[in-house]
């Protein structure tokens, strides 16, 4: 049986490209006689707003898709993430960091800066200091170095049978929790996978970049490996792929045309999209 999520973020309606996620992973799971989970990753406070969530369920009911259990709202679990980033605490495998976006700019633009690193390492080796820490907002990364040095570099398994291995250029030094998000992206989607049972993550090539770290993290706290399935984006006719911050054509819009919510998540399954949109080669 496989046991997949969806997992949006309530930051506005969701879109055509959110729906052929949804119902390939709802295919997926039912289709083993398994599991289909409603995740809501809401742990971005500037952005994510209540009431979207109830829309994502009401989108999700319109193109026939039904979850098992309760929907895991992130916000309600931050005591998890807590206790994962206090393990990796132990271990010395974190460290905090009091660079600003500006301040990690400027050092990659000097021309000591290394311009292929997505951080330079400006707080990477500092003595600890409680007071500093106590008083001055900072985020807390992973040690890249230490961590890949304890664990070798992680692989993982495409749901096509493909085996890949992470590149040390793909692993850098992730932030892992802020003052105002209490976890990264990274460490609750690996938290919250192992605690459902999450087998097969079903996301968007646009996140395979994730995968690298997020393995890593899962070797690290001893996680189970999930396979993942990377699925080809929907795009618009010119290629460019949909956002909400463009306001790309909603599941809500498209229910008030008249669309049928069942049809066209099984249209989306058969590759049949509406017209205006295609299917990004990968």
């Amino acid at each position: 049986m496989i046991t997949t999520r969806f997992a949006p973020s309530p930051t506005g309606r969701i879109h055509l490209g959110h729906a052929f996620s949804a119902a390939l992973g709802h295919a997926r799971a039912r289709a083993s006689g398994g599991r289909f989970l409603l995740r809501i990753e809401d742990l971005d406070p500037g952005r994510c707003r209540p009431e979207f969530i109830g829309w994502i369920e009401e989108d999700l009911r319109w193109l026939g898709l039904d979850w098992d259990r309760e929907p895991l709202v992130q916000s309600e679990r931050t005591p998890l993430y807590a206790a994962a980033l206090e393990r990796l605490r132990d271990q010395d495998l974190v460290y905090p960091c009091f660079c600003t976006r500006a301040d990690i700019a400027a050092s990659l633009s000097a021309p000591h800066g290394d311009a292929g690193a997505a951080y330079p390492g400006t707080c990477r080796g500092l003595p600890d200091d409680p007071e500093r820490r106590a008083s001055t907002a900072h985020s807390w990364r992973l040690d890249s170095a230490a961590a890949l040095a304890r664990t070798g570099l992680p692989s993982w398994t495409e749901d096509d049978g493909r085996s890949f291995t992470a590149t040390r250029s793909e692993i850098g030094d992730a932030i892992l929790a802020r003052k105002d998000a209490p976890s990264s992206y990274h460490l609750a989607c690996v938290v919250d996978d192992a605690d459902s049972g999450v087998t097969l993550v079903v996301r968007g090539t646009d996140l395979r970049a994730s995968t690298p770290t997020q393995r890593l993290l899962q070797d690290l706290l001893d996680l189970p490996e999930p396979t993942y399935l990377h699925h080809p984006l929907i795009t618009h006719m010119d290629g460019k792929r949909l956002a909400k911050r463009d306001q790309a054509l909603t599941l809500a819009a498209l229910r008030d045309q008249g669309v049928d919510g069942p049809s066209l998540a099984a249209d989306l399954l058969e590759g049949k999209l509406p017209f205006g949109f295609a299917l990004a080669a990968e």
